[in-house]
C-alpha cells in the first residue's frame, strides 16, 4: 500500500472514531414534543446502568429471547452482549429493554415513551422543510412512499440490528424509524404493550403504521428498543 493511501485510510479511521467518540442522541423539536433521533443506545443505556447500579431483568434471568422454535431463552444475551458477545459497535441499539425498564430510563432523563399518536406523526408526516420530502405530506412509510434505505429483509438485508449512526435518515431526519429494531410506545392494553416500526427481521410492511403490535411488557428480546420523547417546557 503506498503511503498516501496509507494517510487516507488513517485519516478515515480517525474521522469515524471521532464522529462515533463524539455522538449525541439529538432530540428532534415537533409542536408538544421532542423525540430523540436515534433508538437509545448501548453507550446510552450503559452509562444510566453503570450511574444507577441498574441490573436488568435479561441479565438477571441469565439471558434475552429470540424466535425459533417459538420464543427460546439465549444465554448472556442482555443489552451489553446482544448476540451473546460484545457487539461490534456500542452504537448499536439497546435491545432485551422491557417497556419498564425503557420507561425507567426516559424518566431518569427527564422524558418518557412516545405514544402512538406521538410516534406516527413523527415517524410519517413530514413537519420541516426538507429536501426529500414534502412539508405536511404523510408518507407510507418512514422513509417515503416507497420501502428504501430500511434495515429490513428485502432491503438493506443486515439480517441484524445495526449501528444507529450508520443508517440513513428518513422522515423529520429520524434514523431507524423503519427497521432495525421494533420501539416501545406508551400506548397498554391489557400488560401488554405497543411497539412500532419492526425490527430488521421483518420485510417492509412492517415498518408501515398497521404494522405496530402489543407485546407483554415485562418482555425483552433482541428484536425490541426504544426511544425517548420530552414534553416541551
Amino acid at each position: 500500500m503506498s503511503c498516501i493511501k496509507k494517510i487516507v485510510l488513517l485519516f478515515i479511521l480517525i474521522l469515524n472514531f471521532n464522529s462515533a467518540y463524539a455522538f449525541i442522541n439529538e432530540k428532534i423539536s415537533f409542536t408538544s414534543f421532542h423525540l430523540n433521533k436515534y433508538e437509545i443506545t448501548i453507550r446510552e443505556f450503559k452509562e444510566y446502568a453503570l450511574k444507577n447500579n441498574i441490573v436488568t431483568e435479561a441479565e438477571k434471568t441469565g439471558g434475552g429471547y429470540e424466535w425459533g422454535a417459538g420464543w427460546e431463552k439465549r444465554a448472556n444475551w442482555n443489552y451489553l452482549t446482544p448476540y451473546g458477545n460484545k457487539p461490534d459497535d456500542e452504537l448499536e441499539p439497546a435491545v432485551h429493554i422491557s417497556r419498564f425498564e425503557a420507561e425507567d430510563y426516559c424518566k431518569y432523563h427527564g422524558g418518557r415513551l412516545p405514544t402512538f399518536e406521538e410516534w406516527k406523526k413523527a415517524a410519517y408526516t413530514q413537519q420541516f422543510k426538507s429536501d426529500l420530502f414534502e412539508v405536511g405530506k404523510t408518507y407510507k412509510y418512514p422513509s417515503g412512499d416507497t420501502a428504501i434505505n430500511m434495515n429490513s429483509q428485502g432491503i438493506l438485508n443486515y439480517d441484524r440490528h445495526v449501528s444507529v449512526i450508520s443508517l440513513p435518515e428518513g422522515i423529520n431526519g429520524l434514523v431507524a424509524m423503519g427497521g432495525n429494531v421494533w420501539e416501545w410506545i406508551d400506548d397498554q392494553e391489557k400488560g401488554n404493550s405497543l411497539t412500532a416500526g419492526a425490527s430488521w427481521w421483518y420485510g417492509a410492511s412492517k415498518t408501515k403504521k398497521e404494522g405496530a403490535q402489543f407485546k407483554p411488557s415485562n418482555f425483552y428480546a433482541i428484536y425490541v428498543g426504544f426511544r425517548c420523547a420530552f414534553d416541551n417546557n
